[in-house]
């Protein structure tokens, strides 16, 4: 019975790995989900030039890059606090800035005695915004739902992390995972938009807003200096993916990515393998008392989740109409038209060795088993000659009637003559045991070549 047992599990074993789903298949779930997040301040500036009257100018705006992702399809997206500080409480260094940008671009050059007498003088309107693009390049507004600084910034206690809220519905979304599982070297995927590859000139522009991701693993648990836990991951960083999912190898998200290592000395160079992630136990504390609900249903999820599952099961046709559909709800995400061209025209089709052999083993075994059963069912009554010996030490007044039922010819060319043995041939026997005259009660054992 455990061998059988055995054989089946053997045989089962394809089955259960076809039932995970891949990393290439969890990652296209996830990366509809993520999106780019762009926090930005414009100006307008007033400015009485030493050669001329007053203007008003119109300096280029600053601009912060960073990821987030939907945490519910009705609009509600996850980021860092820090990605969207600038617009949401904009620091005094901001208005600095974009004084002195107004200034120059008004008065042209100054000396710094003169470029500092005029910025005292100068005013400025800025006009903050926080906005979020998807992989097809639509730009929703955002606004900020809930917000909690850097750690090292405006709250040492903060958790880093915003809540934006978008005017949209149905949209692709993560599901929070239970970061308290986790174990040192579990598999750990960052999604994001880092700012080498927003800002690398080969790249077009649709190739721009469509997230990157890089792969690594948990590495170890640390705290912040407010003593709060975070995740140290090795998989690689840099700045843009700042807020961006990390999700496990179900797809889960089990944490956001808060800060990267800097060099010491050095605070542009990243020094990459050492960066952390906000457990995602901190993201579901962070979205109590908002209304944020954890386990609304997006129909995008439904229609593109079925379209994976079917096309990595080969069932091409079934996977183009759920692609149609997720196309349907939200256009032209790069990853959807991506894979709708390919289930159009799928890659031929590997021969399937591993279910050919599955199947032959399983013939196999099935035959195997069928010859036990006819060959257990055959000799469900043969007895061994020791058994018939204790049948006759047991019953020495009425031992068992040994039958030599041997055709006649070999019965006459054998030499093996058994003591007390009745000698009938098999066509003797076919007429039954009431031809022998032998008490009913009595045992009969049969001997044939």
């Amino acid at each position: 019975m455990r061998q059988w047992f055995a054989s089946l599990l053997f045989l089962a074993a394809p089955c259960l790995a076809d039932a995970a789903p891949s990393v290439q298949e969890v990652l296209l779930r996830a990366k509809p989900a993520v999106a780019l997040v762009v926090s930005e301040v414009a100006a307008e500036v007033t400015v009485t030039c030493p050669s001329g009257g007053k203007q008003q100018v119109t300096p280029p705006s600053l601009r912060e890059t960073g990821t987030g992702w939907f945490i519910n399809p009705s609009g509600w997206v996850i980021t860092n606090g820090h990605v969207v500080s600038p617009a949401h409480r904009p620091p005094p260094t901001i208005e600095r800035e974009l004084l002195e940008r107004g200034v120059r671009e008004a008065c042209g050059d100054l000396s710094e005695q003169m470029l500092g007498a005029t910025v005292a003088r100068a005013t400025v309107r800025l006009d903050p915004s926080i906005s979020v693009i998807l992989s097809n390049g639509m730009r929703l507004t955002a606004t900020v739902a809930k917000y909690s600084p850097p750690v090292a910034g405006e709250g040492m206690s903060g958790r880093d992390l915003a809540l934006l809220k978008l005017e949209a519905a149905d949209m692709p979304a993560l599901t929070l995972g239970d970061s308290s599982n986790t174990k040192i070297g579990d598999r750990i995927h960052i999604l994001g938009f880092p700012g080498v590859v927003l800002s690398h000139e080969l790249l077009n522009a649709s190739a721009k807003v469509e997230a990157s991701v890089t792969n690594g693993a948990i590495s170890g648990f640390k705290q912040d200096i407010a003593n709060q836990p975070v995740l140290q991951v090795d998989a690689p960083a840099a700045w843009g993916n700042s807020g961006g999912p990390a999700v496990g190898s179900t797809g889960e998200v089990l944490g956001v990515l808060t800060f990267v290592s800097l060099e010491a000395g050095n605070q542009g160079t990243i020094v990459q393998g050492f960066n952390f992630v906000i457990p995602s136990a901190a993201v579901r504390e962070f979205v109590k008392g908002t209304d944020v609900r954890l386990d609304e249903v997006s129909r995008f999820n439904t229609a593109w989740h079925a379209g994976l599952d079917a096309f990595f099961e080969g069932s091409y046709a079934r996977a183009e109409k759920h692609f149609a559909e997720a196309n349907r709800l939200l256009p032209d995400l790069t990853d959807v038209r991506r894979m709708m061209a390919e289930a159009k025209n799928p890659p031929p089709r590997p021969f399937p060795w591993m279910r050919v052999a599955a199947l032959g083993a399983a013939a196999i075994v099935a035959v195997a088993a069928a010859l036990l059963v006819v060959r257990a069912r055959r000799n469900r009554y043969r007895i061994r000659p020791s058994e018939v010996m204790r049948l006759i030490e047991a019953s020495p007044d009425a031992p068992p009637v040994i039958l030599d039922v041997r055709d006649g010819a070999m019965y006459a060319k054998s030499p093996v003559k058994i003591q007390d043995a009745r000698h009938l041939s098999p066509e003797e026997l076919e007429k039954g045991v009431r031809a022998l005259n032998v008490d009913a009660n009595r045992t009969v054992v049969a001997y044939c070549s």
